[in-house]
């Protein structure tokens, strides 16, 4: 097992960092999944059980990893997912994400609980800026989003579908971080955190500044600190979003609109009945529906009904440029990573988060040179071999 003296190589490198860098309740926010988290565990195994077919005698002399997504070359097929607060867990995250990602080659998500605005966020960096966006009750809240992210030069808008209520995260319970627990645990939560974690209180708790959710601050009243913005979205969710608000959305949004959260193939032959450009198989990483399918697991079925229809994006348990191989094997078009980036980041800064980065190439280069694969394009099951196919 590597040691924090060493340097880091996976993505669990990158996690222990991570974990001695954070606030204990900002760890377990990041790192947590929905009640007994099943399913945040099934989608990273699910990924383990893919066996992948090994060939030889090929030249391979000539691969390459790029590809295009909804019009751009990226360097791999990958975009960094949404994750909420990630401006907690290293100073201006968001923006410091923004730029790894534009650097490397890749897209980059914003969510619409950043800590960095759409604005500073997209003046951050370059490359390609996609939105993502919840459905608020405040209809003209969400316009003026949809509007903002227009104007910052979002490229794609990403809309999460399977929030209509927040699930429950125990260690969010337990450490207080979904409110409660009196004056002694808010105390506990700040100053005695900020003492145990002198680096991360230095460069974000103290340098990190402001601390508010920069996309939903004009629209809220008597907010000032991360839990209160929190606590707004979480009551202004909209429970009652339907397949009808597509209409509603497009009216507002001119560009390609993508969206995330599907598990069901029903559901996505539904959403290409609707015209959305691109499908995100997601469970939202384990924290919302817990003993649902994997998101591996639920790909190929999913493909089965909407591929070359739309593009098809696969996240939740990829921790590897392996894994991205084995869901372009089941269909995908691309994947997504949303903990792994936000580790690296927090551990390691944005040095991290570009080595991170380098390591997902140079693992799916190398697997797609020993399973005799040239291009993205021609990837298929052919890939994949042994407990695959239980997985369908």
């Amino acid at each position: 097992m590597p040691t924090l003296t060493l340097a880091p190589a996976s993505v669990s490198d990158y996690r222990r960092l991570a974990e001695r860098r954070l606030p204990r309740y900002l760890f377990d926010y990041l790192d947590g999944g929905a009640y007994a988290e099943v399913t945040l565990s099934r989608n990273v195994r699910d990924f383990e059980r893919l066996e992948l077919h090994q060939r030889i005698l090929k030249d391979v002399s000539a691969r390459s990893a790029k590809t295009h997504l909804f019009g751009a070359e990226v360097t791999l097929p990958l975009a960094l997912s949404p994750v909420g607060l990630s401006g907690m867990m290293a100073r201006r995250g968001e923006a410091a994400a923004r730029r790894a990602a534009g650097d490397f080659g890749i897209p980059y998500c914003l969510s619409t609980l950043s800590v960095c605005s759409v604005e500073e966020t997209a003046a951050a960096g370059t490359g390609p800026l996609w939105f993502q966006l919840y459905m608020l009750r405040d209809r003209g809240a969400c316009a003026d989003l949809i509007r903002r992210a227009k104007d910052a030069g979002a490229s794609v808008l990403v809309l999460t579908v399977d929030l209509p209520v927040v699930g429950t995260r125990y260690r969010d319970v337990r450490n207080t971080m979904s409110g409660g627990g009196g004056s002694w645990a808010r105390l506990r939560r700040g100053l005695i955190s900020y003492a145990l974690h002198p680096d991360w209180a230095l460069e974000v708790g103290l340098g990190g500044k402001p601390h508010i959710l920069g996309n939903v601050a004009p629209y809220v009243k008597d907010a000032t600190t991360p839990a209160d913005f929190s606590a707004w979205a979480n009551a202004s969710l909209d429970p009652s979003v339907s397949w009808a608000d597509l209409g509603w959305i497009r009216s507002q949004w001119p560009g390609p609109l993508v969206i995330k959260g599907i598990l069901s193939p029903d559901d996505a032959v539904e959403a290409v009945r609707h015209g959305v450009e691109g499908i995100i198989v997601s469970n939202h990483g384990g924290r919302q529906l817990d003993g649902v399918a994997s998101s591996i697991s639920m790909l190929p079925r999913i493909a089965d009904k909407v591929s070359g229809q739309t593009t098809l994006i696969i996240d939740g348990g990829v921790r590897s440029g392996q894994d991205i191989l084995k869901s372009l094997a089941f269909g995908a078009d691309a994947a997504m990573v949303g903990r792994p980036w936000v580790y690296a980041l927090a551990g390691a800064g944005k040095a991290g988060l570009i080595a991170q980065l380098n390591s997902f190439l140079e693992e799916f280069s190398v697997s797609m040179a020993l399973t005799g694969t040239l291009a993205v394009g021609d990837v298929s099951a052919s890939v994949l071999t042994g407990p695959s196919v239980a997985l369908k």
